[in-house]
């Protein structure tokens, strides 16, 4: 085994890191997002000149898939296995269901929203997310909508200027409905009408403790987190959730702490990074017991190391806002999770494409995997595939002053990033 390389300092650099990588609600998968690694890596490369190798994809099973990745700098050297929790199967059946079954529980998800008051805390807390929401369930119900309503004038036309039995003018409706719907259709795909909206009820019964197609995955995340930290061939793991990912991950360290409660207090350390997490939007229904119990195990636990990263200008994010105290979780004096880093985009992208990126919400949404134009405190490449352990910027760091131009490692960062460890300006009552 390679002896591990020192900084200035004294400190042990990250020679060896294990990332498990927990994606949203997204069909394209293992490939897709090897695929948005590989150009990123690329871009990340032209704004650090660091040696590198990055290996090809592999599907390891069902549940999980996997890339390699070696990068140097001139005193530093990392090799970085990232895992990928494969849930491309899962989603993709979920969105072949019948599209009336979808939009029907859809609808349920809405109203139960409303009605438990769901929608109103999330609005109390984050009104942006909660716009984003309404507008993508408002984008539900016009497109349902406009077929209705197309129906019915079909019908009325067929009747009234073509003087055609009820019955035939019925059917005319029906089929201009039908039709309507349809042509609709591929514009509700590409606008994430579909998506968005058949997410919700399944996130929201899975944060209540039902049965879910997620819990397999989660399973085996879990086991091999545990087997990789008994192992101890790595100084760090890293269990990374983004979007929807930032409520499934924090249920793969929850079941790894029930296979090993000693996980963490020997071995590499284990450190769950949240970035644009949804969570909130899912916690704060007064039904998702199951949600609010995974963050208050981990909000205490002093082995894992959680950060949640929050954006401005991602509006699909709770930004500026406490993952814990924020939620109704109440745990006093014993809390010591998570660090809130707040992220600037503005920092990290190129003014001619800095507004660009930040009217479109997916784009935006994605910033935090993607690489910058600039270098910045925040550099998910550098985060994941570089030397400094994440586990050690426990008060913020400019990861950026850690380079020199030619990415040599020279110190510990004594300039922090933007950080807030505080409750929300309005907790749940």
């Amino acid at each position: 085994m390679l002896g591990r390389p020192l900084s200035r300092a004294g400190r042990a650099l990250i020679r060896r890191r294990h990332v498990f990588y927990v994606a949203g609600y997204d069909p394209q998968g293992a490939k897709g997002y090897y695929g948005l690694f590989r150009r990123e890596w690329k871009r990340f490369l032209t704004l650090w000149p660091v040696k590198a190798e990055l290996g090809e994809l592999a599907i390891d099973s069902d549940d999980i898939a996997h890339w390699d990745v070696k990068a140097a700098g001139p005193n530093w050297e990392v090799e970085t296995r990232y895992e990928f929790m494969r849930q491309e199967a899962l989603i993709r059946s979920n969105l072949a269901q019948p599209i009336a079954r979808q939009i029907g529980r859809s609808v349920r998800w809405m109203l139960d929203y409303l009605a438990s008051g769901a929608l109103l805390r999330i609005f109390r807390v984050s009104w942006r997310f909660g716009l984003v929401l309404v507008y993508f369930q408002a984008l539900l119900m016009l497109w349902v909508g406009i077929a209705v309503v197309g129906a019915g004038l079909g019908a009325l036309g067929s009747m009234h200027l073509f003087h055609l039995p009820g019955p035939v003018a019925l059917f005319v409706g029906v089929a201009i409905g039908l039709a309507a719907f349809a042509a609709l259709r591929p514009l509700a795909q590409r606008m994430f009408v579909i998506r968005i909206n058949n997410h919700w009820p399944y996130l929201s019964e899975f944060a209540r403790g039902n049965p879910s197609g997620f819990d397999r995955p989660i399973e085996a995340c879990a086991q091999r987190l545990v087997a990789r930290a008994r192992a101890g061939e790595v100084d760090e793991i890293v269990v990374i959730g983004h979007s929807g990912g930032g409520v499934i991950s924090p249920f793969v360290l929850t079941r790894a702490l029930e296979l090993d409660p000693d996980l963490g207090r020997h071995g590499p350390r284990i450190v769950l990074l949240t970035l644009g997490s949804i969570m909130p939007g899912v916690a704060l229904h007064p039904a998702a017991v199951k949600m609010r119990a995974a963050i208050a195990r981990l909000a205490v636990e002093p082995s894992i190391w959680w950060i949640d990263c929050q954006a401005r200008k991602d509006v699909m994010n709770f930004w500026d806002f406490d993952p814990v105290a924020g939620v109704g979780v109440d745990i006093g004096s014993r809390r010591v999770n998570p660090l809130v880093w707040i992220v600037r985009y503005r920092d990290m992208i190129a003014l001619e494409r800095y507004r660009r990126v930040a009217r479109n919400f997916f784009r935006a949404h994605f910033q935090f995997i993607m690489a910058n134009d600039i270098r910045a405190p925040y550099d998910y490449f550098m985060l994941v595939c570089g030397p400094a352990a994440i586990a050690d910027r426990q008060h913020g760091m400019n990861l950026w002053a850690c380079f020199s131009e030619n990415a040599t490692y020279v110190a510990e960062a004594s300039a922090p990033v933007a950080v807030r460890s505080r409750p929300s300006r309005m907790p749940v009552r």
